[in-house]
């Protein structure tokens, strides 16, 4: 979905399933989609009585759509023929368009409504190593404009990508992606405490907003891209500059605002 396709959302709110347009429902597609959504999600596979059970659907409701899904090769069946789980049909189809390159070109129109509307430039971060990789870049409009170019390599602990990265994630994957880290040139050491209490706050308020801590006069503004689980699988980072002449521009709260909507139309949950 585009950004000029979608009316603006409240920075609180999302529209949930039931609220969408009765005329753009497709119940046989959502059950197909819930019984994959299901099987991709189970470690072992599934009898058809336990997945009827885990959607709380009657023995005869999903057989049909089952059935399909076995001949259009997304869903194998066993060699005994009484369970269930997805193909690398899947698998295969998610390796002809490279999921990086894929989440840049869906990012892109709304990195450049952001920016346009905010006049500030932003970023977008992915985990990589420990750290923050830079995939893509937007720069501000105006004369004025903070970059970080793609390819870069930014904290995972001292920067608002990193934070809105950490946040929303289990405590487990949390700490896992924290053991991997590696402290790199510039950065700042934050007690486990103090980032512990920032992660609390990201994880309250949906976002991370305060002083760079690597560049002075430098508002750090950064929202996380969620996906179907409410996990962040990327962050979107504004370095918001604030002007002191004559020029009327965008708050930083309208500014976090707008990166929010940008969040809110890229993420999955």
């Amino acid at each position: 979905m585009s950004p000029t396709s979608r009316k603006t959302a409240s920075p609180n709110s999302k529209p949930a399933d039931d609220q969408v347009d009765a005329r753009y429902r497709a119940p046989a597609l959502d059950k197909g989609l819930d019984i994959l959504e299901l099987l991709c999600a189970q470690p072992a596979a599934l009898t058809r009585g336990e997945i009827d059970k885990a959607l709380g659907r009657r023995p005869s409701e999903g057989y049909r759509m089952l059935e399909r899904l076995v001949a259009r090769r997304y869903v194998t069946r066993s060699l005994e023929g009484d369970r269930y789980a997805p193909s690398l049909k899947l698998f295969l189809m998610a390796q002809r368009h490279p999921p990086v390159n894929r989440l840049i070109a869906q990012s892109s129109p709304w990195m450049e409504a952001f920016a346009k509307r905010a006049e500030q430039s932003c970023h977008l971060g992915l985990y990589e190593d420990g750290n923050i990789l830079i995939v893509a870049e937007t720069a501000s409009p105006g004369k004025l404009s903070l970059s970080v170019r793609p390819g870069s390599l930014v904290s995972l602990v001292d920067t608002g990508s990193g934070h809105v990265l950490l946040a929303f994630q289990t405590p487990e994957n949390r700490a896992q992606l924290l053991s991997a880290h590696q402290p790199i040139e510039g950065e700042t050491a934050i007690p486990q405490p103090e980032l512990e209490s920032r992660l609390s706050s990201v994880r309250k308020n949906g976002y991370w907003q305060g002083d760079s801590q690597h560049a002075k006069g430098i508002i750090d503004i950064a929202v996380p891209l969620l996906g179907p689980d409410g996990h962040a699988f990327a962050a979107l980072t504004c370095p918001y500059i604030t002007r002191i002449d004559n020029h009327v521009s965008a708050s930083a709260d309208l500014a976090r605002a707008l990166l929010l909507d940008a969040a809110r139309g890229l993420s999955m949950s």
